[in-house]
């Protein structure tokens, strides 16, 4: 889905100041009902949402007009083969369609382009058959072997990030790699049927396959599978028409949809406040909001952290990594936010607790430095030189800030190099720095969203880190067909990867929106953040008015 980076300008999500923040749970990872905590800071905040399940369940085409929401000003890749961030994931979303897709509250696979689906007794092969009625917008008739055309032209896109999640797929990870044909590939099409060898059972594909790189895509732009076509783009907005060729067009509420593209906060409050916007995604002034039950504010699946990249000598080992970690005041690093991470992955229900980054030493640092330094010959006194490119923000000049002054005494001076927003994500793998921030949520509800990110081989890991022990654990994850095994078997991965110092992570993240429920249904605050448009409708909806008060339109 989702999966989706945020750009590290989003790490200041963290900065915001609600006057409900206390009811935010901290370092979740150590209580032990963190999943209810969070379930029941969501329902409190969500008490519109939650009657969603009894609005109509038709929508009434006579009332439905044009949805209007605002989105981020950054650089808009709409192509779902190389898009990275969470909110060209949102458009993507309607605009391209795969074998699942999300459903918009629980965000369980429900069937899309393919209408069912047979799991082999092995579990490694899977049937999927394709809808009879599934078209692009160009009335070009969807079949298997689109599908299969769709998954080839990812492997061979250059850059494509998600294109190892596929790498469960039989050859997929050679077939990249150039080692094998794309017949040897596990991919067969004949007609509607769709056939997928697996290497090993993978029982959360499904999951998988709702992510938009994975969705029906012809290479075109100009093509669409989705519930929506883009009608126009400049700088300023989108506008998105209902696909006419769509699949399940009858069941899609909305006939146009406008982007409005802004990060002015006073210009999108004073919108939302007007109802010249239905929903903002982006920046507002939650104060000068008018409808304060419209604020909507939730825990996602998500986390804020900065990571070791494995490409210059002395940073590629773990004893000097750990050795900058424990001198790392960690309150002090993670103040700002109102979800702390001592982890990298948000604990789900039934997932191991893993032991996190909490241990502040500095006389500790200074032997464990000393010690790293006497085994790789390196002088007590030589200064050592570390680099961190950040965002062009305040607040990742801050951390760098903290950082600094903390190594200072090991003999390690940290130097920071500057990125901006729009480049900064897009930039890392062509760098040759130590740190990088990310603000990562999780593709779908699963550990391996998060771990796959320092899985050798994956088009994610851009750590070019590797660790034997990390990788066979990943190896026997995919193997095992108990949950809760497997459960177990990621957390130790996860505490491999923290134990050999990789990742800081900072915070866990949040989602803040501004959309009236009462007005609109379909919507749903969700772990990934992710918002479905062909599900959005607006409802019948009656106001009980003061007499004493005038309403003008």
């Amino acid at each position: 889905m989702l999966k989706k980076i945020s750009a590290a300008v989003l790490l200041a999500f963290g900065l915001f100041s609600f006057n409900f923040a206390q009811n935010f749970p901290q370092n979740p990872q150590n209580q032990d009902n963190e999943d209810e905590d969070i379930e029941n800071f969501m329902n409190e905040f969500e008490q519109n949402s939650e009657n969603e399940e009894k609005a109509q369940k038709k929508f009434n085409p006579e009332i439905q007009r044009t949805f209007i929401f605002s989105s981020p000003s950054y650089h808009l890749d709409l192509n779902p083969h190389t898009s990275s961030y969470s909110n060209e994931a949102q458009i993507i979303n309607a605009l391209q369609e795969g074998l699942f897709c999300y459903d918009p509250k629980t965000l369980d696979p429900v069937p899309a382009i393919a209408s069912e689906y047979r799991i082999s007794r092995d579990k490694k092969r899977w049937t999927f058959t394709i809808r009879d009625n599934a078209k692009t917008s160009d009335g070009s008739k969807i079949t298997a072997q689109t599908v299969v055309d769709s998954w080839i032209h990812l492997q061979k896109t250059p850059d494509a990030p998600y294109s190892s999640l596929l790498d469960c797929i039989k050859g997929i990870k050679d077939y990249r790699e150039n080692k094998i044909s794309e017949e040897e590939i596990g991919l067969k099409a004949n007609g509607q049927k769709l056939t997928v060898i697996l290497n090993s059972p993978t029982a959360h594909l499904p999951r998988i396959l709702c992510h938009h790189a994975f969705s029906v895509f012809t290479g075109n732009l100009e093509v669409f599978s989705g519930a929506y076509v883009l009608k126009e783009q400049d700088k300023n907005q989108l506008v998105l028409e209902k696909n006419k060729n769509y699949w399940d067009e009858q069941n899609v509420a909305i006939e146009q949809v406008i982007i409005k593209i802004s990060d002015d906060k006073k210009e999108n409050s004073w919108l939302f406040n007007t109802g010249r916007t239905d929903w903002i995604t982006t920046s507002f002034d939650t104060n000068s909001l008018i409808n304060k039950n419209a604020i909507k504010i939730s825990a996602v699946f998500g986390t804020t952290y900065l990571f070791f990249t494995c490409k210059n000598p002395v940073w590629n080992k773990s004893e000097f990594r750990n050795a900058l970690l424990t001198a790392v005041p960690w309150d002090k690093l993670r103040s700002d936010n109102l979800i702390q991470a001592s982890t990298l992955v948000y604990p789900l229900s039934g997932y191991p607790e893993v032991e996190g980054l909490t241990d502040y030493n500095e006389d500790e640092a200074l032997e464990l430095m000393e010690e790293a330094r006497k085994n790789s010959g390196i002088g007590q006194d030589e200064k050592l030189e570390i680099t961190f490119g950040i965002a062009d923000n305040e607040y990742m000049k801050s951390l760098a800030t903290i950082l600094k002054e903390a190594w200072n005494p090991l003999g390690v001076e940290l130097v920071t190099f500057k990125i901006s927003d729009e480049q900064y994500l897009s930039s890392i793998p062509y760098l040759n720095y130590d740190i990088f921030s990310y603000s990562w949520i999780g593709d779908f509800a699963d550990p391996l969203a998060f771990l796959e990110l320092f899985r050798e081989g994956s088009t994610l890991n851009h750590t070019k880190w590797t660790n034997e022990k990390f990788t066979e654990k990943l190896k026997l994850a995919g193997e095992e067909t108990d949950e809760s095994m497997r459960y177990k078997i990621l957390g130790q991965a996860e505490q491999i990867l923290i134990d050999d110092g990789m990742v800081m992570p900072i915070s866990h993240s949040i989602s803040l929106h501004a959309i009236n429920l009462n007005e609109i249904g379909g919507w749903y605050t969700n772990a990934l953040d992710i918002h479905p448009l062909k599900n959005i409708y607006f409802k019948e909806t009656v106001y009980a008015v003061p007499d004493n008060v005038a309403i003008a339109k």
